[in-house]
C-alpha cells in the first residue's frame, strides 16, 4: 500500500455521480480524499507520497474487465496470472475477473482456492475467478456453485461452450436467485455452429469456409432469457455479437427479467470481411459478423441494453494461431488495445460520453460482479485509472505484456490510452 496525490485530473467517478477537475488523494492504500483541500495537503506533504500532475488526463475508478482468459492453470505457454496481469495493469485495468475453461477446469472450491493463491504471489492487479456451470465444462452435471461461492468464485461460467441442457441451466439460475451470484452465459446452439470457423454469410461462401448462423446465438440467448425470467436468477449474456440478441436482451429488461450484457470492441468494430484480411487472427467465437449487427452492438451500448464493456482477453501461440482456419483457436487478445479502442470508436465520436464509457469498465461490472471496486468514494481501495484521451499511439503488438499478440488491430492508429495504473495508491 502506498500514498499518492493526483492533482489537476478530471476525476470521473460514475458511481459517485462525479466528473470534475481537481485533486485526488490515497493515503495508505486508500482513497483518503477527492477535491478536499486538507487531506490532499496532508498526502502531498507526506515524504513517501508519489505526486502526479494529471492536467489533461482523465482520473478514473481502476478498471475492471469482467472477461479475461487467464489459461493458468495447465495452458502457461499461451498466458500466465502474471503475464495476463501484467498485460491488464499496462491497459489500465485493475482487476479481472479470469474465466475457468483452464487445465483442469476451475470446478471445485479447492480450485477457486487455488486461483486465488496464485494470484496472491504473482499477480500485479486484483484478480476474481469464476467457476464452471458444470464439471469439466461437460454440460452434464452441475458443479458445487454453493462451495465455490463461498470460496470467492464472483460467478460461474462454461465460456468456450454452451450449457445444451435447458434443465442444467434452469438449475443454475435457480441456484444464482438463492445465493446472488451471475450465471454468465456463452450463447451458441452447437448443433448450428457445429464446424463453423466465421459467421454464416457473403464472406463464408466466398471463402468456402463453414459459418455460424445469428441465429446459433439467438436461439440460446432467448432460451436462457427464457429461464431467467422462469427462475429469478441473475443471467449475464457475454460477448454479444448479433442484432437478434441485443433485441431479446432489451425486450427481457423491459419485461424485468435480471438479465445484463458485455460487448467486446471486436464486435463493434469488426465485420466477417476482416477473415479475408486477416485469417486466423480475425476467428473467434462468437465469430465476427456483419455491419448491421454492429450497428445494434453500438446501439445497445448507448441506450443500455448492454450494460459493460469487457475484452474477453484470449491469448494464443503465435504457433498455434500459424495454423489454417480450421485448425487454429478462436479468439484474440485485448487487455492493452481496449481503452484506446472505447475513447477512439465509442467516445470521440459522441456515440457515449467519457463518463458513460468508464460506467462500463468500473461501477457497472464491479456491480454485476458483488466486488468492492469500481468506485472512488472515501476509504476505499486506492485503485485508480489514469487516461490521456488526446494521446495517439500505434498498436505495437511486439511491445505486449502478454505471452501472445494475436490480435487484428496490430498497426492501428488509436487516440485516448492509459498512462498510469494505481493498485492501493502504488503504480503497477
Amino acid at each position: 500500500m502506498s500514498d499518492a496525490f493526483i492533482t489537476n485530473g478530471r476525476i470521473i467517478d460514475p458511481a459517485n455521480d462525479i466528473d470534475e477537475v481537481g485533486d485526488l488523494s490515497i493515503a495508505n492504500g486508500k482513497i483518503a480524499s477527492v477535491n478536499s483541500s486538507r487531506t490532499s495537503r496532508a498526502v502531498q506533504q507526506s515524504q513517501t507520497a508519489t505526486v502526479y500532475d494529471a492536467a489533461g488526463l482523465i482520473v478514473t475508478p481502476g478498471l475492471i474487465d469482467m472477461h479475461v482468459h487467464l489459461r493458468e492453470p495447465g495452458f502457461e505457454h499461451k498466458e500466465t496470472i502474471a503475464t495476463g496481469t501484467a498485460a491488464a495493469a499496462a491497459g489500465g485495468f485493475t482487476s479481472i475477473a479470469c474465466m475457468a475453461n483452464t487445465s483442469p477446469v476451475i470446478d471445485t472450491p479447492e480450485k477457486i482456492e487455488q486461483i486465488y493463491d496464485i494470484a496472491s504471489k504473482t499477480a500485479k492487479t486484483n484478480v476474481f475467478p469464476f467457476g464452471s456451470i458444470t464439471k469439466n465444462l461437460a454440460g452434464d452435471e452441475l458443479t458445487d456453485m454453493r462451495g465455490m461461492y463461498s470460496a470467492g468464485a464472483v460467478g460461474f461460467s462454461d465460456d468456450g461452450v454452451t450449457v445444451m441442457n435447458a434443465a442444467l441451466m434452469r438449475d443454475a439460475l435457480a441456484l444464482s436467485a438463492e445465493l446472488g451470484f451471475p450465471i454468465m452465459v456463452h450463447c451458441e446452439e452447437h448443433n448450428l455452429n457445429a464446424g463453423a470457423v466465421m459467421n454464416l454469410g457473403e464472406t463464408s461462401r466466398k471463402l468456402g469456409l463453414i459459418g455460424s448462423p445469428n441465429a446459433a446465438e439467438d436461439i440460446i440467448v432467448a432460451r436462457d432469457i427464457m429461464l431467467a425470467e422462469m427462475t429469478g436468477g441473475h443471467l449475464h449474456v457475454l460477448h454479444v455479437s448479433t442484432a437478434g440478441a441485443v433485441g431479446l436482451v432489451r425486450q427481457g429488461k423491459l419485461r424485468g427479467v435480471h438479465v445484463t450484457a458485455e460487448a467486446c470492441p471486436h464486435h463493434w468494430l469488426l465485420t466477417d470481411t476482416e477473415i479475408e484480411k486477416q485469417g486466423t487472427d480475425a476467428k473467434m467465437h462468437p465469430p465476427l459478423r456483419t455491419q448491421t449487427d454492429i450497428d445494434a452492438v453500438i446501439e445497445g451500448l448507448c441506450d443500455g441494453t448492454i450494460d459493460a464493456i469487457a475484452t474477453d482477453h484470449a491469448p494464443h501461440a503465435p504457433e498455434e494461431k500459424k495454423q489454417g482456419m480450421l485448425e487454429a483457436p478462436n479468439g484474440i487478445i485485448g487487455l492493452e488495445t481496449c481503452v484506446p479502442l472505447v475513447f477512439t470508436s465509442l467516445v470521440e465520436p459522441g456515440h457515449l460520453t467519457a463518463a458513460e464509457a468508464i460506467a462500463k469498465m468500473t461501477a457497472i461490472p464491479a456491480s454485476l460482479l458483488g466486488i468492492n471496486r469500481g468506485t472512488l468514494a472515501i476509504g476505499t481501495v486506492g485503485d485508480v485509472t489514469v487516461i490521456n484521451p488526446d494521446l495517439v499511439n500505434q498498436v505495437d503488438v511486439t511491445k505486449s505484456r502478454s505471452k501472445s499478440q494475436n490480435t487484428p488491430f496490430s498497426g492501428w492508429k488509436l487516440k485516448g490510452w492509459q498512462a498510469v495504473t494505481l493498485r492501493e495508491g502504488r503504480e503497477i
